[in-house]
């Protein structure tokens, strides 16, 4: 009896465990998790005005009762880092019934910095100049204005997967005794954050919500309440919204996706560019470390703290070392386009100069001069010029376009030349393809990435796979020197004839591999070329 009894009071005291944890789960489902200070019409004036406010004038003297269960879902430009209280103590409630946590990175990040309001400064001006280089005139919400007589925004509406917004600029203009618009969804529902007396609205919290009223100006006043909420999660895509009355009809977009994730790099702030907080050096080697020590002297003499960071697969790898040298190793011939990924990989400041292991510094390789391009406009990577021994100077500046070809594929047009010249640096030019001499904003360029199969050529391709990714500039006022390439057939070495049978090799393979690319990786039929 006592064993029996021992067992009733467990199983009672899992039971109630139990019904707890299922209570608490249901009473914090996804509608209670959204709590939004300060609720009810403060808030609904607050978007309104914040978000939309050319679109409130011509009837603020209508009333509404704010409907809370809608509003409290719009999204205030503000953010709270709230963590749940602690409301009683049970054995394993911490697993039972996980709290959210909370921590203020800001306050613990400023209290021990040195330097508190710099920093802040710091990381506005980088913020303000990542919304520079992100803003697309695209995002700027434009309403047209009702002459069909429906009137909605054609761009510029967003919203966060799964959150609600309102949507701005509905409006209809007509003559008529009893007036009616409805809108239609496939990827969320409508719903209004307010209503307004002498305004029908049903469907509401589905994807099709109807308005009706025989005052205009109370169905005006209601359409600046209508709200949308995105039911199928997508992290980046769109729903296409039907707004229609009897007669007319009209279609806009409502972006769904998360906004652009920000990367900025704390270098701190400095009136002059600090290149080693800035600027990393990327290099690829195979064989020949008689070079690459040239370039890395080179270095030094003007850059003596900035990092270089240095891929290799020789098969019998020679140790590079010194100050801020990183030095990677890598499978015997592992390719061209695998070292510069391995090597760009590694890299942790804001930019990432390439240079080849044959290249020499001079006083005319001013980094000062690309990073000082790279901070004052949207470009997200600028090529320099490489000074060949004759004395030529190239800096190998082309176009890019792709011309649609149907179901057997598109073609590629490679011109030489630019775009336009770039204001304010008469040196520089727009282009969509410069020389192997660049810099570039480390996260753009580790985004487009290089094809590690093309191991002994490849260039173009990293700037077609970059085309429409890669704001791209050229500058031919900074120069690096191209160290000698000829060597008599007698003055070679072992190490030197390895290196030309790699690199030089025209195999059927290395060919098939090109078209290959270009062909089924990049679908073209063809590529045009001058």
């Amino acid at each position: 009896m006592r064993s029996t009894h021992k067992k009733c009071l467990g199983l009672i005291f899992v039971s109630v465990g139990v019904l707890i944890a299922v209570f608490h789960t249901w009473s914090n489902g996804p509608s209670q998790i959204v709590d939004i200070q300060p609720r009810g019409e403060s808030l609904l004036n607050k978007v309104l005005a914040q978000q939309y406010p050319y679109l409130t004038s011509g009837h603020e003297s209508i009333a509404y009762h704010v409907k809370d269960k809608v509003a409290s879902h719009l999204a205030l430009n503000s953010c709270f880092c709230l963590a749940d209280k602690e409301s009683f103590q049970l054995p394993l409630s911490s697993l039972l019934f996980p709290r959210v946590w909370a921590h203020k990175l800001d306050a613990a990040f400023l209290e021990s910095h040195p330097d508190p309001e710099g920093v802040k400064h710091h990381r506005a001006q980088e913020y303000s100049n990542f919304q520079k280089r992100s803003y697309s005139p695209a995002d700027l919400p434009i309403i047209a204005e009702a002459n069909s007589p429906l009137q909605y925004p054609t761009q510029g509406v967003e919203v966060r997967p799964l959150k609600t917004i309102l949507i701005p600029g509905l409006g209809l203009k007509e003559e008529k005794t009893k007036h009616e618009v409805y809108l239609t969804a496939t990827l969320g529902v409508f719903d209004v954050a307010a209503t307004v007396n002498g305004v029908a609205v049903k469907g509401e919290g589905e994807k099709l919500m109807t308005l009706s009223s025989p005052f205009l100006p109370a169905l005006n006043r209601q359409l600046q309440f209508v709200t949308y909420t995105n039911t199928v999660f997508h992290p980046k895509t769109a729903d296409t919204v039907k707004f229609a009355t009897d007669g007319h009809q009209a279609f806009f977009s409502i972006k769904v996706g998360h906004g652009p994730m920000p990367k900025l790099y704390n270098s701190g702030y400095q009136k002059e560019y600090n290149i080693s907080a800035l600027v990393t050096i990327a290099t690829k080697t195979f064989l020949r470390y008689d070079k690459l020590k040239d370039l890395i002297d080179s270095i030094r003499s003007y850059y003596p703290t900035v990092t270089i960071v240095i891929a290799d697969d020789s098969e019998h790898p020679q140790p590079v070392t010194g100050p801020h040298i990183e030095h990677y190793i890598m499978p015997f011939g592992k390719g061209w386009f695998a070292g510069r990924n391995l090597a760009v990989s590694q890299v942790t400041t804001k930019y990432v100069l390439w240079a080849d292991d044959d290249f020499i510094f001079t006083a005319n390789t001013k980094l000062e001069k690309m990073v000082d391009i790279l901070e004052k406009t949207t470009l997200d990577l600028v090529g320099g010029a490489v000074r060949e021994v004759t004395g030529y100077t190239a800096t190998y500046r082309h176009t890019i376009s792709v011309e649609e070809g149907g179901e057997e594929g598109d073609c590629l047009h490679m011109r030489h030349g630019y775009h336009h010249v770039i204001d304010g640096f008469p040196n520089c030019v727009v282009a969509d393809a410069v020389i192997n001499f660049f810099m570039g904003r480390t996260d753009k360029v580790q985004q487009v990435g290089f094809n590690p199969r093309l191991a002994r050529k490849g260039h173009l391709e990293f700037f077609v796979d970059a085309l429409g990714s890669l704001h791209i500039g050229s500058c031919s006022d900074v120069i690096v020197n191209h160290a000698s390439k000829i060597k008599l057939p007698w003055g070679q070495t072992d190490s030197q004839k390895a290196y030309k049978s790699f690199r030089y090799s025209s195999s059927t393979a290395d060919v098939n591999l090109h078209n290959e690319v270009f062909y089924f990786n990049n679908r073209f039929k063809c590529m045009t070329s001058q």
